[in-house]
């Protein structure tokens, strides 16, 4: 009989996968011990957040195993011709569809088939621009509305702005945003000179997507209507108690409902480490707030900068917890909202999202890596400084 290997856990590769979710942890154990638990903890955490963001989470990843974000991306590329076409139309794919289905379900869905059509190009430089815009583009795109992003949701919760107000504060520098990236890849796109037509979008490559829709390699994805129809329910569902309209109870249960009547492995894929990262970095700030000392230093360095200093925080802690910790110290929500967004450019980590984009190309182009980041680093202190000019001059 053969003998039973056991596998002992790896903590360096836990670390290396989830490192913000192990350094939340290790932040809220040590405020325990500055605060020992007690009933007040039972008040730290948003459970209204954490409600909305399993729902969403939940019915993209359903959606998502349907093929349906797929099927609108080749849809969308059996259409488009040029190198410069190419680049724009994923580019806006990504920018519009963050806005509903977040920037990491935008980039771990669009950006494998990016790089499977921009392939039979054979231009690496066109490649690694192309996929930088896209990243950004989810990054700007999903700061538009409250369910874009985890940051926003979570704002958006413990802000109460309304809904239009949440928009309106944040038009301006998603409309900026939209004619930065047209107009990169306008004088990117001239500065190729001419490229030879596009094939058509071949299969992707095993592994790129978990979906369960059938697909028959070279033609459209076939997506389930029947099976879509319980998520698309679910997702309505999600947005009404975003706005209000429904208590979050009402889409958490319906997301396990349609998870274990519908698809299992749907809420298995859920991205838990996420969830606990702010139930941990909720510990954390709500002790830090009750050690009077701490609190009235953080929020004297943080009264009055709060744009800056939400965007240099972003750029070593990442947007998500940046919003989350800063939140326990200000009261100025605009100013918070609009830096935790903008902060999401800059550095690779600034917005956790980004690291899915590079990981791809690692994939893909692992001698490119270099061109990749340095692309990625130039345009991303680009935007960041255009739109904290914009978000300067408005105040």
């Amino acid at each position: 009989m053969p003998d039973i290997v056991h596998r002992r856990p790896d903590l360096r590769e836990f670390v290396r996968r989830d490192p913000v979710l192990v350094i939340a942890c290790a932040l809220a154990l040590l405020s325990c011990a500055a605060v020992p638990p007690d009933a007040g903890y039972l008040g730290y955490v948003d459970l209204r957040t954490l409600g909305l963001l399993f729902s969403l989470m939940t019915v993209m990843t359903g959606l998502t195993r349907l093929g349906v974000f797929r099927a609108a991306c080749r849809a969308l590329l059996a259409v488009v011709r040029g190198p410069r076409s190419l680049a724009l139309a994923l580019t806006l794919l990504a920018f519009f569809s963050s806005m509903l289905i977040t920037n990491d379900v935008a980039l771990v869905t669009f950006v494998p088939l990016a790089l499977l059509s921009l392939g039979h190009l054979r231009s690496p430089r066109l490649t690694c621009f192309t996929v930088v815009m896209m990243t950004i583009a989810a990054n700007l795109g999903s700061m538009a509305t409250p369910v874009g992003n985890p940051q926003n949701l979570y704002l958006y919760s413990a802000s109460h702005l309304p809904l239009m107000d949440f928009i309106l504060l944040m038009l301006p520098y998603t409309a900026a945003a939209l004619a930065l990236l047209v107009g990169a890849i306008a004088l990117f796109g001239r500065a190729l000179g001419a490229r030879p037509a596009l094939a058509p979008a071949s299969r992707a490559p095993r592994g790129a997507e978990p979906d369960t829709a059938p697909d028959d390699g070279e033609g459209p994805v076939r997506v389930p209507l029947a099976r879509t129809l319980p998520w698309a329910v679910l997702f309505a569902l999600a947005l009404a108690a975003v706005a209000r309209i429904l208590p979050y109870q009402v889409p958490v249960i319906a997301a396990v409902a349609v998870g274990l009547a519908c698809d299992r492995q749907a809420l298995r894929h859920v991205d838990y480490a996420l969830l606990l990262t702010f139930v941990a970095f909720f510990v954390f700030v709500g002790n830090m707030g009750r050690i009077g000392a701490v609190d009235a230093f953080i929020a004297q360095v943080v009264a009055g900068n709060e744009l800056l200093v939400s965007i240099a925080a972003s750029q070593v802690l990442s947007n998500v917890p940046a919003a989350i910790l800063l939140s326990g110290f200000t009261s100025a929500w605009p100013a918070l909202i609009v830096g935790t967004n903008v902060g999401g450019l800059g550095t690779l980590i600034a917005s956790m999202a980004s690291l899915i984009s590079y990981k791809q190309v690692a994939l893909v182009l692992p001698h490119e890596k270099g061109r990749y980041l340095r692309l990625f680093t130039l345009w991303n202190v680009a935007f960041l400084l255009a739109l904290t000019l914009l978000a300067l001059l408005i105040g």
